[in-house]
């Protein structure tokens, strides 16, 4: 017999990860900077990332055995490289993957880099639809594209549909680049901050913003006022391939970004990480550009332009970062025992290159962020890590 579907208007109650809620002619569209911030900053990028919902997901409880999801995508495409996937909705039931789909039509933002022009084609949305579900009541988490600019427009069940319970999980909210959002990891779940969360058994809030981990003061203020449980920062690789500052900028501005935390967390773990890993800029400065010889055999790949030589003038690389963040999180643990270090080569190191590639040689494949999310695990949240729930 047909399916009597019960619509459920989406609201905050269903939403998990994002920070803020912009109505729009669609329907929802989240984000993951709250609004005062995105008033701050004019750049593109950082405007397209954001709105991006790594780490977002709809979370509500259910005897549904059907699940219907309407969602208006925007894809970005790139003249003269090849298209991306589809962004991927990935089906949790009682925090267990059961699914994973993908939407048709939508939006396509097309950007002429050579010309800085963009052109955009509009598009219907596109339902995702999950069957077979067990009659039983359960927790049903859909998590959203994490490299999709995604609206919502309508959920439907054929059962009612309520907000799932509070399970007094720590929040861990994590701020990173665009590996830290998940570039090169097929589906949401598959980013190595969602297998950490996971695995560690808490609640993501995913601040990670594709080429715009830049010491942003308007980040430090979000995350100042975001509650949470437990924070890390995944500083460096967009510092380089940037090429935003120099080394006598980076320190204080390192200090002002933790300052900028510990106004509003002055206990909370703080766990800094620095930058995994990367062949093209461990001694060579950014800028970081598309390796132009490898887009025309269809490859994206990406390069380091920099003059090693100018590191004796303040230019920053990988290891100059990774050495200063040492430094500064030593200095600074001494006032405060709750703030803590990872050396980010003890998550992907050289050994791990040569085993586990980066494909474009900047962004782990999904077997590298389960590799990445391993380590960070057993680092952060087993034994005497900083993450490690504690009774006191």
């Amino acid at each position: 017999m047909p399916t009597t579907w019960i619509t459920t208007p989406i609201s905050t109650d269903l939403l998990r990860g994002a920070l803020d809620i912009q109505h729009t002619a669609s329907g929802l569209l989240p984000h993951r900077l709250p609004a005062w911030a995105r008033a701050q900053y004019t750049d593109g990028q950082l405007a397209m990332v954001e709105a991006q919902p790594a780490g977002v997901r709809l979370k509500f409880r259910t005897r549904a055995t059907a699940v219907e999801l309407d969602t208006l995508p925007t894809r970005h495409t790139y003249t003269g490289l090849p298209s991306r996937p589809d962004g991927v909705y990935d089906l949790l039931v009682d925090g267990h993957l059961t699914d994973r789909a993908s939407v048709t039509g939508g939006d396509t933002v097309t950007i002429d880099m050579a010309s800085g022009t963009t052109q955009h084609r509009s598009g219907p949305p596109g339902t995702i639809r999950f069957t077979g579900l067990s009659d039983r009541v359960k927790d049903v988490e859909i998590w959203l594209p994490h490299n999709e600019r995604t609206e919502l427009v309508a959920l439907r069940t054929d059962a009612p549909v309520t907000p799932a319970p509070d399970q007094d999980r720590r929040v861990w909210l994590h701020h990173g680049s665009s590996i830290s959002q998940g570039s090169n990891a097929t589906s949401p779940t598959a980013t190595w901050p969602a297998i950490a969360a996971s695995l560690g058994g808490v609640d993501l809030v995913n601040l990670g913003f594709g080429g715009s981990a830049l010491l942003d003061p308007f980040t430090a203020r979000t995350m100042r006022d975001t509650p949470a449980n437990l924070i890390s920062v995944k500083i460096g690789i967009n510092l380089v391939n940037a090429d935003l500052m120099r080394l006598r900028a980076f320190a204080p501005a390192v200090h002002g970004f933790l300052d900028t935390i510990r106004d509003g967390h002055p206990t909370t773990p703080l766990l800094v990480v620095s930058p995994i890993y990367c062949p093209i800029h461990e001694d060579t400065p950014g800028p970081g550009a598309f390796d132009l010889a490898a887009l025309a055999t269809g490859q994206v790949r990406f390069r380091a332009t920099g003059d090693p030589g100018q590191r004796a003038s303040g230019k920053l690389t990988l290891r100059v970062i990774r050495d200063e963040l040492a430094r500064i999180t030593a200095q600074r643990a001494a006032d405060d025992p709750n703030l803590h270090h990872i050396d980010g080569l003890d998550l992907y190191g050289e050994a791990d290159f040569v085993d586990l590639p980066l494909p474009d040689q900047l962004h782990p494949d999904t077997a590298a962020h389960r590799r990445i999310a391993e380590r960070f695990t057993r680092q952060a949240f087993t034994a005497d890590g900083p993450f490690a729930e504690r009774s006191f």
